[in-house]
């Protein structure tokens, strides 16, 4: 869906262990990225097996989902980063269009 008023962007959501997210939210930052939301205490089930959200006070000790919303020609900087840390540990990272209603916030 195309809207005159909304702004194509993208979205990317990274699942990694809490103890990571200072290495992706820093690689976003550097790439421009202008800001990011992070829940942690995820649950769920994968590749790597069973995964149960932890308490409030750790989050170093669970999974969490970092989700930012970039202008379409930082992707591949912020994916080609976030490759080289899945390389190393297990995680996950989705890239989908999304449309905003105020661009100059991303």
């Amino acid at each position: 869906m195309n809207h005159p008023q909304l702004t194509t962007m993208a979205r990317i959501d990274v699942i990694i262990d809490g103890e990571h997210i200072p290495t992706v939210r820093d690689l976003l930052l550097e790439a421009g990225a202008k800001g990011y939301t992070t829940l942690y205490g995820l649950s769920g089930f994968g590749h790597s097996g069973p995964h149960e959200g932890r308490p409030l006070f750790n989050d170093r000790n669970t999974l969490a989902l970092l989700i930012c919303v970039v202008p379409t020609q930082q992707v591949d900087t912020i994916v080609t980063g976030i490759r080289q840390l899945l390389d190393e540990h297990h995680g996950v990272v989705f890239v989908s269009e999304t449309q905003v209603s105020r661009a100059d916030y991303f």
